[in-house]
């Protein structure tokens, strides 16, 4: 039987055991970065989304009636002072309930179309 030197195994164990917390932690680092990139890209996505909201962009032609809006709110938000001439299902301008669809001719769509 050939003689084992062993501090050859000694040294081959502890390079094993050295290449496998480096692989362990680099997996760790590597889960680590991908959460903080994911959470980074929501928060970015969450802050783009609201600032599209809050820009004054034109509403459809059609729009449906959020929970708390009301004809006024609508109105200054579309650009529409003539809702209730437009939509003659409207019989009480002060009922208005989420759900409701109405029609809504944006005023900046009227410049454009002249």
């Amino acid at each position: 039987m050939a003689y084992i030197n062993k501090s050859k195994i000694k040294a081959s164990i502890l390079i094993a055991d050295v290449a496998s917390w480096l692989c362990a932690i680099s997996l760790m680092a590597l889960v680590l970065m991908s959460s903080v990139r994911e959470n980074n890209l929501r928060n970015w996505d969450s802050r783009r989304g609201n600032q599209m909201l809050m820009s004054h962009r034109p509403c459809d032609e059609i729009y449906v009636v959020g929970e708390g809006e009301t004809l006024h709110t609508i109105s200054d938000k579309c650009g529409d002072p003539y809702i209730v001439e437009r939509n003659p299902h409207i019989h009480d301008p002060d009922d208005v309930f989420p759900g409701l669809v109405i029609k809504i001719v944006p005023s900046n769509h009227n410049k454009s179309l002249r």
